[in-house]
Protein backbone atom coordinates (compact mmCIF):
# COMPACT_ATOMS: atom_id res chain seq x y z
CA UNK A 1 0.00 0.00 0.00
CA UNK A 2 1.50 3.37 -0.97
CA UNK A 3 1.50 6.48 1.22
CA UNK A 4 -1.64 7.99 -0.37
CA UNK A 5 -3.53 4.73 0.09
CA UNK A 6 -2.46 4.51 3.74
CA UNK A 7 -3.66 8.05 4.44
CA UNK A 8 -6.93 7.45 2.60
CA UNK A 9 -7.86 4.19 4.37
CA UNK A 10 -9.17 5.78 7.61
CA UNK A 11 -11.17 8.34 5.62
CA UNK A 12 -12.63 5.61 3.44
CA UNK A 13 -13.58 3.55 6.51
CA UNK A 14 -15.32 6.55 8.08
CA UNK A 15 -17.18 7.28 4.85
CA UNK A 16 -18.39 3.68 4.56
CA UNK A 17 -19.64 3.75 8.16
CA UNK A 18 -21.39 7.05 7.68
CA UNK A 19 -23.11 5.97 4.47
CA UNK A 20 -24.11 2.42 5.38
CA UNK A 21 -24.53 2.59 9.15
CA UNK A 22 -25.18 6.27 9.86
CA UNK A 23 -22.53 6.47 12.55
CA UNK A 24 -18.85 7.16 13.09
CA UNK A 25 -16.22 4.43 13.15
CA UNK A 26 -14.06 6.37 15.58
CA UNK A 27 -14.53 3.70 18.25
CA UNK A 28 -13.15 1.04 15.89
CA UNK A 29 -10.10 3.18 15.17
CA UNK A 30 -9.16 3.74 18.80
CA UNK A 31 -5.77 2.26 19.54
CA UNK A 32 -5.62 -0.91 21.57
CA UNK A 33 -2.81 -3.35 22.22
CA UNK A 34 -2.20 -6.77 23.76
CA UNK A 35 1.27 -8.01 24.71
CA UNK A 36 1.56 -11.60 25.93
CA UNK A 37 4.26 -12.37 28.48
CA UNK A 38 5.74 -14.83 25.99
CA UNK A 39 6.17 -11.97 23.50
CA UNK A 40 8.16 -9.68 25.82
CA UNK A 41 11.63 -8.85 24.47
CA UNK A 42 14.30 -8.82 27.17
CA UNK A 43 17.45 -6.71 27.41
CA UNK A 44 19.86 -5.54 30.12
CA UNK A 45 18.22 -3.14 32.58
CA UNK A 46 21.61 -1.63 33.49
CA UNK A 47 24.10 -2.48 30.71
CA UNK A 48 26.97 -1.06 32.78
CA UNK A 49 26.73 -4.11 35.07
CA UNK A 50 27.17 -6.56 32.22
CA UNK A 51 26.09 -10.12 33.01
CA UNK A 52 25.12 -9.08 36.55
CA UNK A 53 22.42 -6.74 35.29
CA UNK A 54 18.74 -7.61 35.77
CA UNK A 55 16.75 -8.01 32.56
CA UNK A 56 14.08 -5.58 31.39
CA UNK A 57 11.17 -6.00 28.99
CA UNK A 58 9.25 -2.89 27.91
CA UNK A 59 5.44 -3.09 27.86
CA UNK A 60 4.77 0.53 26.91
CA UNK A 61 6.79 3.71 26.45
CA UNK A 62 10.57 4.04 26.37
CA UNK A 63 12.87 3.88 29.40
CA UNK A 64 15.41 6.05 27.60
CA UNK A 65 12.86 8.67 26.53
CA UNK A 66 10.76 11.23 28.37
CA UNK A 67 7.41 9.47 28.00
CA UNK A 68 5.44 7.47 30.61
CA UNK A 69 6.82 3.94 30.60
CA UNK A 70 6.04 0.52 32.04
CA UNK A 71 8.45 -2.40 31.92
CA UNK A 72 9.04 -5.78 33.52
CA UNK A 73 12.25 -6.24 35.52
CA UNK A 74 13.55 -9.79 35.97
CA UNK A 75 16.02 -10.75 38.73
CA UNK A 76 17.92 -14.00 39.27
CA UNK A 77 17.67 -15.91 42.56
CA UNK A 78 19.94 -14.29 45.17
CA UNK A 79 20.25 -11.00 43.30
CA UNK A 80 21.18 -7.97 45.40
CA UNK A 81 22.04 -4.63 43.86
CA UNK A 82 24.69 -2.29 45.21
CA UNK A 83 23.33 0.88 46.88
CA UNK A 84 22.18 3.32 44.20
CA UNK A 85 19.65 6.00 43.31
CA UNK A 86 17.40 6.76 40.37
CA UNK A 87 16.85 10.15 38.79
CA UNK A 88 13.07 9.60 38.66
CA UNK A 89 10.47 8.22 41.05
CA UNK A 90 9.00 4.86 40.16
CA UNK A 91 6.17 2.58 41.27
CA UNK A 92 6.45 -1.20 41.21
CA UNK A 93 4.35 -4.34 41.62
CA UNK A 94 5.72 -7.82 42.35
CA UNK A 95 4.57 -10.21 39.62
CA UNK A 96 6.40 -13.35 40.79
CA UNK A 97 9.00 -14.47 43.32
CA UNK A 98 10.06 -12.47 46.37
CA UNK A 99 11.52 -8.96 46.15
CA UNK A 100 12.97 -6.62 48.76
CA UNK A 101 13.42 -2.87 48.13
CA UNK A 102 14.53 -0.55 50.91
CA UNK A 103 17.37 1.38 52.52
CA UNK A 104 20.71 -0.48 52.42
CA UNK A 105 20.65 -1.10 56.20
CA UNK A 106 16.98 -2.10 56.47
CA UNK A 107 15.98 -5.62 57.50
CA UNK A 108 14.73 -7.67 54.56
CA UNK A 109 11.00 -7.41 53.85
CA UNK A 110 10.36 -10.07 51.23
CA UNK A 111 7.31 -9.02 49.24
CA UNK A 112 5.42 -11.72 47.27
CA UNK A 113 3.36 -11.40 44.09
CA UNK A 114 0.65 -8.77 44.44
CA UNK A 115 2.76 -6.47 46.63
CA UNK A 116 3.30 -2.80 45.74
CA UNK A 117 6.08 -0.33 46.44
CA UNK A 118 7.26 3.14 45.46
CA UNK A 119 10.85 4.37 45.20
CA UNK A 120 11.40 8.14 45.42
CA UNK A 121 13.91 9.74 43.10
CA UNK A 122 17.26 10.56 44.68
CA UNK A 123 16.94 8.15 47.63
CA UNK A 124 19.66 5.56 48.22
CA UNK A 125 18.31 2.00 48.27
CA UNK A 126 18.98 -1.57 47.26
CA UNK A 127 16.84 -4.15 45.49
CA UNK A 128 17.15 -7.87 46.21
CA UNK A 129 15.32 -10.99 45.06
CA UNK A 130 14.99 -14.64 45.92
CA UNK A 131 13.09 -17.38 44.15
CA UNK A 132 13.24 -19.27 40.90
CA UNK A 133 11.50 -16.49 38.92
CA UNK A 134 11.51 -12.94 40.26
CA UNK A 135 9.69 -10.36 38.18
CA UNK A 136 8.35 -6.90 38.97
CA UNK A 137 6.36 -4.40 36.95
CA UNK A 138 8.02 -0.97 37.11
CA UNK A 139 6.36 2.22 35.88
CA UNK A 140 7.54 5.80 35.61
CA UNK A 141 5.56 8.93 34.76
CA UNK A 142 8.41 10.30 32.66
CA UNK A 143 11.94 9.31 31.74
CA UNK A 144 14.68 8.73 31.13
CA UNK A 145 15.10 6.04 33.81
CA UNK A 146 18.73 6.15 34.98
CA UNK A 147 20.84 4.47 37.68
CA UNK A 148 23.30 6.67 39.57
CA UNK A 149 25.75 6.13 42.48
CA UNK A 150 24.89 6.93 46.12
CA UNK A 151 27.02 10.10 46.15
CA UNK A 152 24.52 11.64 43.72
CA UNK A 153 21.68 11.29 46.28
CA UNK A 154 19.21 14.12 46.81
CA UNK A 155 15.97 14.65 48.75
CA UNK A 156 12.87 16.10 47.11
CA UNK A 157 10.62 15.40 50.08
CA UNK A 158 9.13 12.17 48.74
CA UNK A 159 9.00 9.08 50.94
CA UNK A 160 8.95 5.40 49.99
CA UNK A 161 6.04 3.02 50.49
CA UNK A 162 6.13 -0.78 50.82
CA UNK A 163 2.76 -2.56 50.82
CA UNK A 164 2.96 -6.31 51.39
CA UNK A 165 0.22 -8.24 49.57
CA UNK A 166 -1.16 -9.38 52.94
CA UNK A 167 -1.76 -5.73 53.93
CA UNK A 168 -3.86 -4.71 50.94
CA UNK A 169 -7.33 -3.38 51.71
CA UNK A 170 -9.93 -4.77 49.30
CA UNK A 171 -13.26 -3.00 48.80
CA UNK A 172 -16.25 -3.58 46.58
CA UNK A 173 -16.20 -2.27 43.04
CA UNK A 174 -18.44 0.83 42.73
CA UNK A 175 -21.82 -0.16 41.36
CA UNK A 176 -21.30 -3.93 41.80
CA UNK A 177 -23.41 -6.11 44.07
CA UNK A 178 -21.60 -6.83 47.36
CA UNK A 179 -20.56 -10.36 48.26
CA UNK A 180 -17.55 -12.69 48.56
CA UNK A 181 -17.78 -13.67 44.88
CA UNK A 182 -17.93 -10.10 43.59
CA UNK A 183 -15.00 -8.22 41.99
CA UNK A 184 -12.87 -6.24 44.44
CA UNK A 185 -10.65 -3.15 44.24
CA UNK A 186 -7.54 -2.13 46.17
CA UNK A 187 -6.72 1.55 45.65
CA UNK A 188 -2.98 2.22 45.41
CA UNK A 189 -2.32 5.80 44.31
CA UNK A 190 -3.99 8.85 42.80
CA UNK A 191 -7.68 9.67 42.73
CA UNK A 192 -10.22 7.24 41.29
CA UNK A 193 -12.26 9.89 39.53
CA UNK A 194 -12.77 11.35 36.07
CA UNK A 195 -9.67 12.90 34.44
CA UNK A 196 -7.39 11.98 37.37
CA UNK A 197 -4.45 9.59 37.07
CA UNK A 198 -4.66 6.61 39.40
CA UNK A 199 -3.48 3.07 40.00
CA UNK A 200 -5.38 0.15 41.51
CA UNK A 201 -5.57 -3.61 41.78
CA UNK A 202 -8.68 -5.28 40.41
CA UNK A 203 -9.46 -8.80 41.68
CA UNK A 204 -11.79 -10.89 39.53
CA UNK A 205 -13.28 -14.00 41.19
CA UNK A 206 -13.57 -17.58 39.95
CA UNK A 207 -16.10 -18.01 37.10
CA UNK A 208 -16.25 -14.29 36.42
CA UNK A 209 -17.41 -13.39 32.93
CA UNK A 210 -17.98 -9.83 31.94
CA UNK A 211 -16.37 -6.60 30.84
CA UNK A 212 -14.17 -3.81 32.11
CA UNK A 213 -15.46 -0.52 30.71
CA UNK A 214 -12.62 2.01 30.60
CA UNK A 215 -13.55 5.68 30.49
CA UNK A 216 -10.18 7.43 30.70
CA UNK A 217 -8.26 8.57 27.63
CA UNK A 218 -5.55 5.97 28.37
CA UNK A 219 -6.15 2.59 30.03
CA UNK A 220 -3.35 0.11 30.84
CA UNK A 221 -3.67 -3.24 32.60
CA UNK A 222 -1.03 -5.82 33.57
CA UNK A 223 -1.89 -9.31 34.80
CA UNK A 224 -0.34 -9.89 38.23
CA UNK A 225 -2.00 -13.12 39.39
CA UNK A 226 -4.08 -15.77 37.63
CA UNK A 227 -4.56 -16.48 33.95
CA UNK A 228 -7.64 -14.63 32.68
CA UNK A 229 -8.98 -15.22 29.21
CA UNK A 230 -9.07 -12.00 27.23
CA UNK A 231 -11.23 -11.59 24.12
CA UNK A 232 -9.85 -9.19 21.50
CA UNK A 233 -11.84 -10.52 19.70
CA UNK A 234 -10.50 -14.09 19.86
CA UNK A 235 -9.82 -15.61 23.30
CA UNK A 236 -6.25 -15.48 24.54
CA UNK A 237 -4.94 -16.63 27.90
CA UNK A 238 -2.95 -13.92 29.65
CA UNK A 239 -0.19 -15.20 31.94
CA UNK A 240 1.15 -12.95 34.72
CA UNK A 241 3.20 -10.20 33.13
CA UNK A 242 0.91 -9.93 30.09
CA UNK A 243 -0.47 -6.50 29.22
CA UNK A 244 -3.39 -4.89 27.42
CA UNK A 245 -4.30 -1.27 26.82
CA UNK A 246 -6.73 1.03 25.03
CA UNK A 247 -7.42 4.69 24.35
CA UNK A 248 -10.75 6.38 24.84
CA UNK A 249 -13.90 4.65 26.06
CA UNK A 250 -13.68 0.93 25.41
CA UNK A 251 -14.97 -2.39 26.77
CA UNK A 252 -12.59 -5.28 27.51
CA UNK A 253 -14.21 -8.72 27.72
CA UNK A 254 -12.64 -11.08 30.27
CA UNK A 255 -13.42 -14.53 31.68
CA UNK A 256 -11.94 -16.37 34.67
CA UNK A 257 -11.96 -20.16 34.83
CA UNK A 258 -13.51 -22.09 37.71
CA UNK A 259 -11.19 -22.47 40.68
CA UNK A 260 -9.01 -19.55 39.60
CA UNK A 261 -9.02 -15.84 40.31
CA UNK A 262 -7.10 -13.00 38.71
CA UNK A 263 -5.54 -9.77 39.90
CA UNK A 264 -4.84 -6.96 37.43
CA UNK A 265 -2.82 -3.82 38.05
CA UNK A 266 -4.67 -1.00 36.30
CA UNK A 267 -3.28 2.43 35.56
CA UNK A 268 -5.60 4.97 33.95
CA UNK A 269 -6.56 8.63 33.99
CA UNK A 270 -10.22 8.32 34.79
CA UNK A 271 -12.54 5.66 36.15
CA UNK A 272 -13.48 2.20 34.97
CA UNK A 273 -16.49 0.00 35.63
CA UNK A 274 -16.63 -3.76 36.03
CA UNK A 275 -19.79 -5.30 34.58
CA UNK A 276 -20.47 -9.03 35.09
CA UNK A 277 -22.11 -10.75 32.12
CA UNK A 278 -25.38 -11.33 33.97
CA UNK A 279 -25.68 -7.60 34.61
CA UNK A 280 -25.28 -6.84 30.89
CA UNK A 281 -28.40 -8.76 29.85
Amino acid sequence: MNRIQKQSAPLLLSAICAVFFGLSCAAEQRASEVVLFSEVKWEALNPARGAQSPQAGTLWGDRGGEVPTGFLAKFVDGFSSPPHIHNVTYRAVVVSGLIHNDDPEAAKLWMPAGSFWTQPKGEVHITAAKGETNIALVEIDHGPYLVRPPDAAFDKGERPLNVHAANLVWVGVPGALPGPESPKLAYLWGQFKDKHSNGSFLKLPSNFQGEIHSQGSVFRAVVILGQPRFFAPEARTLEPGSYFSSRGEKSHKIAIDSGDEAVLYIRTNGIYRVVPEAAER
